[in-house]
């Protein structure tokens, strides 16, 4: 099963945005890079599938269900938007941050279960020793690790990522992509990150697919989208890419 994104018409006041927008279906167990320059609108088409906006025509279905009848809190229990702006002014730790996440609209006490999976994804994340931290304490980067614990640990079916590596160190991006990576298969859900770095998008997605003009310009694997001539238009640059001998994509853009 799948989340599909059909004729997708939306737009702001005197600037539309999208106009019949179309994607084919995204897979569960597949990451999936939605790539292309700044503005083009990737995150309103985020917002559009997490339904924080309406669109003014077309679909959007999971499962073979279309998200626009489903109640906003069924909509939001099945997907999880991460947003670039994980700054938190709430004065809680780390670990409540996280297990308010994991609980949800439920009442009650959290349950061991749900202190066990807090634990384990805060260990994934090797942020186990900000447990205690004030979020508000933390840095940007660490924030953004706190707000990625808190996408994973509610078991989405869909998980939209707008530039979850934004604000981390080169090691940090390459744990978080591969735990991101791990965690789709694994729980075999539709994972969409938006990034604007396409080696480390190359690294770790299973497709690609080119935003611009109000459309989805290219689909296909990584190579196929990045060696298409309207990705090197899209960015105003050249590409080449290649492959290390252990099988990394990488790639290499440059002024033309």
């Amino acid at each position: 099963m799948s989340l599909h994104i059909s004729d997708l018409s939306f737009g702001y006041r005197h600037h539309p945005l999208f106009d019949g927008l179309h994607a084919e279906p995204l897979r569960r167990g597949e990451l999936t890079a939605l790539v292309g320059p700044n503005g083009v609108g990737k995150s309103s088409l985020f917002r559009l599938v997490a339904g924080l906006l309406s669109p003014s025509g077309g679909t959007i279905s999971l499962d073979g269900n279309d998200t626009a009848r489903m109640s906003a809190r069924r909509r939001a229990e099945r997907i999880f938007l991460l947003t670039q702006h994980t700054a938190t002014r709430a004065a809680l730790g780390v670990f409540d941050v996280v297990l308010l996440a994991k609980r949800g609209w439920r009442g009650g006490k959290a349950s061991q279960e749900d202190i066990a999976h807090v634990e384990e994804m805060l260990c994934a994340l090797r942020i186990e020793h900000l447990s205690d931290r004030m979020v508000t304490e933390l840095s940007g980067g660490q924030q953004q690790l706190v707000a990625l614990c808190q996408a994973l640990v509610r078991d989405p079916d869909v998980l939209l990522l707008d530039e979850p590596t934004s604000a981390l160190d080169l090691r940090r991006q390459l744990e978080v992509m591969e735990l991101v990576q791990k965690v789709t298969r694994r729980r075999n859900i539709v994972t969409v990150a938006a990034l604007h770095d396409l080696s480390l998008a190359g690294r770790f997605a299973d497709r690609f697919l080119l935003l611009q003009d109000g459309r989805v310009a290219v689909d296909g694997t990584p190579e196929e989208v990045l060696l298409h001539r309207s990705t090197a238009d899209a960015y105003g640059v050249g590409i080449e890419i290649e492959r290390t001998s252990k099988g990394t994509l990488v790639v290499e853009s440059y002024l033309r």
